[in-house]
């Protein structure tokens, strides 16, 4: 192994990986510094009933092109999401049942919530990509957050009550927690709350046979002995000479680093001689959602058989959303996801509390046949050490203040995330394309 290398990545999730294997493809010596004993980053590997499942990120959509190249560059097969049926809404306590993507909602509603997606559209529209912050009305924008524009532009409670499930549902954040601006700016990454919200064409319309960790392990193994596991970077050094990174495992040296890090988890990096002020404030401003994924497993898929995709959307529920994960080998499974004050309260209970709280609700929303359960399992992921939740938002002020550090090298020292992304942000296609995005900013030194 090379003593000093032309770049070290720090962080081995996707963006990690691919800034090194673009790094590697052009002849360029790689080290990669991981915290964990694994790759993957917010994508992992789990079991249940001796089936293998992804605790973390695992869906990929029609237009996410390096991910479905990445699929192919490794010969791994998608296969669409179960979609056919019914889905329950439960909003404010009212449940209603729907087929297609068009809720079950009073006409007003349903007439508010069209004109609303033509507005975030036109919105969204204004933002120069990659300087959201450039925007006409930016400033305007970010000084408050969806839930106070909710309050202000919603007139009917369901399209109200809609609008805020959606930083809720892609970023487990709530709406009086991000700005109006950062919504609209992840409302233009994904293309539009059209993609970001349905399954058939949108963001969770296919899943890889196998399980999406396993891209992650396939790019490692490419990598070889470039990758260093259980090394988390302690402090980064830069001077005319290079860079220095401290780990767990000795000190790594090289010509240029990439911190493929959230932001908020950046802290956690003592970077010597100080950072820029707008950057250090993006490290102290950018808290993950937080986020529990449970799979639950079946003798067989009875949601199938009662009509019903497996789909369920809420904001009243301590499940705040549920998904089919049936397979063609293996158990059926269902997934839930718990987000915001329900993950809070579910968080702070026992482990057969909550076991048997997430079962209660399954059964309200499914029946009976709910209750027979094969398998359990779950993965808190703002407990998670080197993840703590799910992805990085950015409450009022952020963006039109700080923003522009997002991606602004310093230094030697360059950044990638899924966080940092011009294009599908908070997405693994956008972690792909930051890690591409900080390899071509190493490549293009002088």
């Amino acid at each position: 192994m090379e003593t000093r290398v032309n770049t070290i990545v720090i962080g081995a999730g996707f963006s990690g990986l691919k800034a090194a294997c673009d790094l590697a493809a052009k002849g360029k010596t790689v080290r990669v510094l991981e915290a964990q004993g694994r790759v993957g980053g917010r994508v992992m590997a789990g079991e249940l009933c001796g089936r293998t499942i992804d605790h973390g990120g695992q869906w990929v959509g029609p237009r996410h092109s390096r991910l479905l190249e990445l699929g192919r560059k490794y010969q791994r097969e998608t296969y669409l999401q179960y979609a056919e049926g019914k889905t329950v809404l439960s909003l404010d306590g009212k449940r209603s049942e729907f087929v297609g993507e068009t809720p079950k909602v009073p006409l007003l509603a349903l007439l508010e919530l069209g004109m609303l997606q033509r507005r975030w559209n036109r919105e969204m529209n204004t933002l120069p990509k990659g300087a959201p912050w450039e925007a006409p009305k930016a400033k305007e924008w970010d000084q408050m957050t969806l839930a106070t524009w909710i309050k202000k532009n919603m007139s009917t409670k369901a399209s109200a009550a809609f609008a805020g499930l959606v930083p809720k549902g892609a970023y487990a954040a709530n709406p009086n927690e991000v700005s109006y601006l950062w919504m609209l700016e992840m409302l233009r990454s994904s293309e539009g709350l059209d993609h970001l919200s349905a399954v058939k064409g949108g963001v969770t319309d296919a899943k890889f046979k196998g399980g999406m960790h396993q891209l992650a392990r396939l790019m490692a193994e490419e990598l070889g002995d470039r990758v260093v596991l259980s090394a988390p970077a302690r402090e980064i050094a830069q001077d005319a000479d290079g860079v220095r990174v401290t780990t767990d495992k000795g000190v790594f040296e090289a010509d240029t680093v990439i911190v493929a890090v959230p932001p908020g988890l950046c802290e956690s990096i003592h970077f010597a001689g100080g950072l820029p002020a707008a950057r250090t404030a993006l490290h102290q401003r950018n808290p993950h959602g937080g986020i529990m994924k449970i799979h639950v497993a079946y003798p067989k898929p009875f949601w199938r058989a009662k009509g019903y995709t497996g789909q369920m959307v809420s904001n009243d529920l301590p499940l705040g959303i549920v998904m089919d994960d049936t397979q063609d080998v293996g158990l059926p499974m269902l997934i839930c996801f718990v987000e915001g004050r329900q993950m809070l309260e579910l968080s702070g209970m026992g482990g057969n509390e909550r076991r048997a709280k997430v079962v209660d609700c399954l059964i309200d929303i499914f029946g009976p046949e709910a209750g027979d359960i094969q398998g359990y399992a779950e993965k808190d992921w703002l407990t998670d050490e080197w993840s703590r939740g799910y992805v990085g938002a950015m409450g009022p002020g952020v963006l039109t203040y700080y923003g522009h550090a997002l991606r602004a090298p310093v230094g030697r020292i360059h950044w990638a995330s899924t966080e940092t992304a011009e294009h599908w942000t908070g997405h693994i296609e956008g972690a792909l394309l930051s890690g591409e995005r900080a390899a071509e900013e190493v490549l293009s030194r002088p």
